[in-house]
């Protein structure tokens, strides 16, 4: 009866929309005014103490082995906790017990690995030809995910102001679109670390492929082994989330480090426009050791760092849109994928992506580009921005 009565007190106070909640004992319950969209199945009770001590963990890994299921549209259900005050994400009195994890370039190299190096063949299924695991940028409504994905990467290089002949680090460089598009169609030297053995053996290849060896090298290290190097420019897409808390001001410093006098440098990552924040379901089950950090303690490591702040833009619209499209993709290949990975990773990635949008959708968090230099000007920057958007 106890039990029964949590459950009630969480869900009645959880949505802002209404929903339907099939209890394990064969009762039914009606939360909020009008009809409802999105109905919740408990298969069976999840224990008290698991939903008090982190509600997000306890939650996942119930959809995830079918203890609960639902129907209608994980996302708005998610958006409507979010949008929710009242909610469970914000709930003081369930604890939130969150792992710590060590930052070390060990520990770094297998939570990157584990993530990354799932296969090719599992990205190639839902991302586009260009393999882009991050952000998209639509300049159009209309833009399909590959013309807005090539958008992002042309919109980052340009906002460099590329001189050709000079050089680039892509530090965690992905599956090499864009250091490629830098060494092809902007005529720089460019140079990608990653610490997946999929990534850079899949970026060797198109290396070769597009007869770039002379213009472009790949890296299979730890960003913090290229002591002693310096480039024109650096760009890092998606990489600080996966450097810790503890570790964001030396990726910072390193950031500086690898940049010539005047050189400049632009940081795409996913913040908070609040505090840092962790989730203790994403860090088990998907991105070990990833932690979202706050803008205000990002800008403080760019000025402790010697770093000069020249632009910054918000792109939390952009990435909903990419990761509804790929979470639509992942599903068109829904059958192919549980053959590879089995069932219970299919819910999980689903429910991954579709909390991914919902999260961006609610303002919980946000992608932002910092345009950085080393140095009042950098490279003599223009003083519009207009430059950032003349066809190269």
């Amino acid at each position: 009866m106890l039990e029964k009565t949590f459950y009630k007190q969480l869900l009645k106070s959880s949505f802002n929309i209404p929903i339907k909640v099939n209890y394990w004992d064969q009762t039914t319950e009606i939360y909020g005014d009008g009809q409802p969209q999105i109905t919740i199945t408990f298969n069976e009770s999840i224990p008290m103490k698991d939903i008090m001590n982190n509600a997000s963990l306890a939650l996942g890994e119930a959809y995830m082995d079918k203890k609960i299921e639902i129907e209608g549209s994980i996302e708005d259900l998610i958006l409507a906790a979010y949008d929710n005050k009242e909610s469970f994400f914000y709930n003081k009195k369930l604890k939130k017990i969150m792992p710590h994890r060590k930052h070390t370039e060990t520990d770094n190299e297998e939570y990157v690995q584990e993530h990354y190096d799932l296969g090719n063949d599992f990205y190639k299924l839902w991302l586009d030809d260009t393999m882009t695991y991050s952000c998209a940028y639509f300049e159009h409504p209309d833009d399909d995910l590959q013309t807005a994905q090539l958008n992002k990467v042309n919109h980052i290089i340009k906002k460099l102001n590329p001189q050709p002949g000079k050089t680039l680090l892509d530090i965690g460089c992905g599956w090499g679109t864009l250091m490629l598009t830098a060494a092809q169609k902007y005529h720089l030297k460019v140079t990608g670390v990653t610490l997946s053995e999929e990534q850079y053996n899949f970026v060797t290849q198109k290396i070769k492929d597009l007869n770039l060896n002379d213009t472009a090298e790949v890296i299979l290290t730890d960003y913090r082994e290229l002591v002693g190097r310096q480039w024109d420019y650096v760009v890092s897409v998606g990489m600080f989330e996966h450097v810790g808390k503890e570790n964001l001001p030396e990726y910072f410093s390193d950031v500086a480090q690898f940049l010539k006098e005047n050189g400049v440098a632009l940081i795409h990552g996913i913040t908070r426009q609040g505090e840092g924040a962790t989730n203790a379901w994403i860090d088990k089950w998907i991105f070990p050791g990833g932690y979202v950090p706050g803008v205000v303690e990002n800008i403080q490591s760019i000025l402790d760092a010697g770093l000069q702040l020249s632009d910054m833009e918000m792109l939390r619209r952009h990435y909903q849109k990419t990761t509804e499209i790929w979470d639509s993709n992942f599903n068109q290949h829904r059958q192919e994928i549980t053959q590879m990975m089995g069932e219970r990773f299919v819910r999980m990635w689903d429910l991954y992506l579709q909390a991914c949008a919902a999260s961006f959708a609610s303002g919980n968090i946000d992608v932002i580009q910092y345009l950085l230099t080393k140095g009042p000007s950098g490279q003599k920057l223009p003083m519009t921005r207009d430059y950032i958007y003349h066809d190269k």
